[in-house]
C-alpha cells in the first residue's frame, strides 16, 4: 500500500475512533497532498508525500521556536504534537553514526577534498537521506568534515 493510501486509512480509523486531534493533523496531511495534486495534475509518489511530510514537520519545529520565544508554550505543545502524528509516517531517522557513516563513504566515492566539492558530496548523500535526517543538519556537517 502508498503512503498516500495508508494515511487515507489512518483518516477512516481516526474517524471510526473519534480521534479528534489525530484526525485533524490527518485532515491536514490530506489537504497538503490534494494541493499539490491539483495544482501540478500529477498523482504523487512515496518520495513526493515524504517531501510534503518533512515540510510540514519543519514549519511546526519554525512554529515551536517562536511560539517559544513569544512565551506561548500551549501553542509549542499543540506543534510538537502534531510532528508526533506527522512523524509516524515518515522512516527512521538515522542515528548519528550511521549519518557519519554516509557523510565519509559520501566524501570517499565524489573524491572531495575541500569546501568546493560540498555540492557533490550532498548530491550523493541526499538520495539515502531523504526524509531520514534533516538536511539543513546533514549539510552542516559535512561543511564541518570538509573544512578540517
Amino acid at each position: 500500500m502508498s503512503l498516500k493510501g495508508k494515511i487515507l486509512d489512518d483518516v477512516k480509523g481516526a474517524m471510526k475512533a473519534g480521534e479528534k486531534e489525530r484526525l485533524k493533523v490527518l485532515r491536514l496531511i490530506t489537504a497538503a497532498i490534494k494541493q499539490v495534486e491539483v495544482d501540478e495534475r500529477i498523482e504523487l509518489d512515496d518520495a513526493a508525500v515524504l517531501n510534503i511530510l518533512n515540510r510540514m514537520v519543519k514549519q511546526r519545529r519554525d512554529s515551536i521556536t517562536q511560539f517559544e520565544q513569544g512565551n506561548r508554550q500551549d501553542l509549542a505543545d499543540i506543534e510538537q504534537a502534531e510532528i508526533e502524528i506527522v512523524a509516524e509516517y515518515l522512516p527512521e531517522q538515522l542515528s548519528d553514526a550511521e549519518l557519519d557513516a554516509l557523510i565519509e563513504d559520501a566524501i570517499s566515492t565524489t573524491g572531495a577534498e575541500s569546501i568546493r566539492d560540498m555540492g557533490k558530496v550532498m548530491g550523493a548523500i541526499k538520495s539515502k537521506a531523504q526524509g531520514r535526517a534533516d538536511m539543513g543538519a546533514v549539510g552542516g556537517k559535512v561543511k564541518a568534515r570538509l573544512s578540517q
